[in-house]
């Protein structure tokens, strides 16, 4: 892959990445995780408990640890906080490298479950030279916006679809002062964007996922699009639609005028 639709920098990190990342959220497999590798896919996120893609890196690690990038965090738990340190150094471990690209505090809900000594833990294990970009994951957009706007992380890794556009008034119109990261996550809404609705007519065409991926990447404001193929035939598809670069404007308006329906019609945050 080639060309600045596909190839990017992680904001102010100076993190050179592939706009289109692989998530290990549909257990993709180790011979998908290879792949995206072969074909030029740097950006990994994976979760702890994601043994088959933190297995694979590891692996990689051995030999090959300076051509991908791996995202991964700690958890928030909503009643507590997890043992930050505990996590990375396992992490570290389980990913069988000593240091840790993007680390996030994932989950964020609410701007009081990320309180600043969270925030002073995560840049502790930075300035150790354990993590080389902290953050967090949250659908709390305007709490974003305003961590956008203070400077506050290296990145942010929010949710954005044609059908949840909010952050382009919310988040994206702050990124410029301070460059942090932009990852986006749900490019598919769960996929709800790729089925068919009832309410849409039937001699319309509804959004591949490949369309969802390129809406996503048609916006300069994002870094990195997370893509979460389920298998190698999957992967190929999403890779091959990426080589067609921007949306048309036809293309554009579908998109937009299918994300207006499933957003009218499911209005549950995710």
């Amino acid at each position: 892959m080639t060309g600045d639709f596909v190839q990017g920098v992680l904001g102010k990190t100076g993190i050179k990445v592939t706009r289109l990342g692989l998530s290990a959220t549909y257990r993709p497999g180790k011979e998908t995780i290879l792949k995206a590798l072969d074909e030029g896919v740097n950006y990994f996120f994976c979760y702890g408990f994601d043994s088959h893609m933190t297995g694979t890196l590891k692996e990689l690690a051995k030999s090959r640890r300076d051509s991908f990038v791996v995202a991964t965090g700690a958890y928030n738990l909503l009643y507590g906080h997890p043992n930050l340190r505990r996590t990375m150094e396992k992490r570290l471990r389980q990913l069988g490298t000593d240091y840790i690209d993007v680390f996030l505090f994932l989950g964020v809900m609410k701007e009081k479950q990320f309180p600043e000594s969270i925030r002073e833990e995560l840049y502790r294990f930075k300035e150790e030279g354990k993590i080389r970009a902290v953050g967090i994951s949250t659908h709390d957009r305007k709490f974003a916006g305003r961590l956008a706007d203070k400077g506050a992380l290296d990145l942010l890794m929010i949710r954005y679809n044609a059908a949840h556009r909010g952050a382009e008034e919310e988040i994206f119109p702050f990124l410029g002062k301070h460059d942090p990261g932009l990852v986006s996550y749900t490019a598919t809404r769960w996929r709800y964007l790729i089925r068919r609705h009832k309410g849409w007519p039937r001699e319309k065409p509804i959004p591949t996922p490949g369309q969802c991926y390129r809406f996503v990447l048609s916006n300069p404001n994002v870094d990195v699009c997370m893509m979460a193929p389920s298998n190698l035939k999957q992967l190929k598809e999403n890779l091959d639609a990426l080589r067609s670069g921007p949306l048309s404007l036809e293309e554009m308006a579908l998109m937009k005028e299918y994300g207006d329906l499933i957003h009218s019609s499911k209005k549950w945050f995710m």
